[in-house]
């Protein structure tokens, strides 16, 4: 007997989503999710993507926030700097927050949501140099590099990976 294939979707977050059962192990993010991340996106700062499943389409198993942000050019490795007009502040996307439902972490699912997210902002209208995230932590931060995220300039945990890097995954 096989399983019924489960079909994984990524839409913005809803009223229909059930935010209170969801769990990640990170407090904060949990937190998030449950209390701010509505209130963020009726507020214009932040739009947030939930990941769900056919077999449970309210239940959220991951999600991910976008923003506009902006980079300083003095942060940037100097040989991509150097390619670059010398406006002081570049636009840039920020994935401010990822995270995984602890019963689906290890299936691979942060890369999905990762993906989607450089894909959403790649095809925005709107202008973006890099996306830049914040690790919340080592393991964060290791997630990221394998994806060639480098630090930027002297801030001690923001990774950023060029929209040029990001279109040569896509293309």
């Amino acid at each position: 007997m096989s399983l019924p294939e489960r079909t994984f979707r990524i839409e913005l977050l809803a009223g229909s989503h059930d935010r209170e059962s969801f769990a990640c192990g990170n407090e904060a993010l949990d937190r998030y999710i449950r209390t701010h991340a509505g209130q963020d996106m009726r507020r214009h700062l932040a739009t947030c993507f939930v990941l769900t499943s056919s077999d449970g389409p309210g239940r959220i198993l991951g999600f991910y926030t976008l923003a506009a942000a902006s980079i300083d050019l003095h942060g940037l490795p100097e040989p991509l700097a150097k390619r670059l007009p010398r406006y002081p502040r570049l636009p840039a996307t920020l994935l401010g927050r990822l995270a995984v439902s602890l019963e689906q972490q290890g299936q691979r699912l942060g890369e999905i949501l990762l993906f989607d997210a450089m894909a959403r902002a790649l095809s925005s209208e709107i202008a973006s140099f890099a996306v830049t995230v914040d690790p919340t932590d080592d393991a964060a931060r290791r997630f990221y590099e394998r994806y060639r995220f480098l630090p930027l300039g002297l801030e001690e945990r923001r990774l950023f990976l060029p929209m040029s890097e990001i279109a040569q995954l896509f293309s």
